[in-house]
């Protein structure tokens, strides 16, 4: 699917596997999510074809059980003056799998491109499983680009913190689990989304 030279093409995906290949034109805009509360496969494909292009990648996967979700992401900037960001995150309870698949590229070309790949990840059980592929292709010299992964649990000293006020240990659990996703959440464009997720997210950390 092409998007248009100065076209906006911008969709929030809920609980379902997504397979999407673009095409930007010059000056376009593309913007995604990727939310998951449950087992799915998601494969975004973007290439930056004209200049001036931007491109926003949002994914969040809150898991329980046995669920599992893999998130694969293909940017390509084949020409120079583009920007892409894509923040991906995951929270894992229980027996929870996840698999992050990044791949960035910047064609020898493709001059002053601006590209940032951040993968966060929250375990909330020992049982839990993440797995995280960043690969990174960049063969201009004259670009921005940053690439970070991280995996860890909940921070047991903040944890003891909101105790200590009198805020219940779930609560508390509660409480830091929103923080680390309202990032993903935010940057939904769309308000009555946005609140209609955030409000699910209270129900399942509950």
């Amino acid at each position: 699917m092409k998007v248009s030279r100065g076209d906006i093409f911008e969709q929030v995906f809920v609980d379902e596997s997504v397979n999407l290949h673009l095409i930007q034109e010059a000056g376009s805009r593309v913007k995604i999510h990727l939310i998951n509360f449950s087992s799915a496969t998601n494969s975004i494909t973007i290439e930056q074809a004209g200049e001036g292009c931007e491109t926003e990648i949002y994914a969040l996967a809150y898991l329980h059980g046995e669920e599992s979700v893999t998130t694969e992401t293909h940017v390509k900037h084949a020409v120079g003056g583009g920007k892409s960001n894509q923040l991906i995150k995951f929270v894992l309870d229980d027996k929870a799998r996840g698999r992050f698949i990044g791949d960035l590229k910047i064609v020898q070309d493709a001059q002053q491109t601006e590209a940032h790949q951040t993968n966060r990840n929250l375990l909330l059980s020992d049982e839990a499983e993440m797995r995280t592929q960043p690969q990174l292709e960049i063969y201009a010299d004259d670009v921005q680009a940053t690439h970070g992964a991280s995996t860890g649990q909940l921070d047991e000293s903040a944890l003891f913190y909101m105790q200590q006020r009198g805020i219940s240990k779930q609560k508390a659990r509660q409480l830091l689990v929103n923080a680390f996703m309202k990032e993903v959440l935010d940057s939904i464009s769309d308000s009555a989304i946005r609140d209609q997720l955030l409000n699910t997210i209270d129900g399942v950390v509950e």
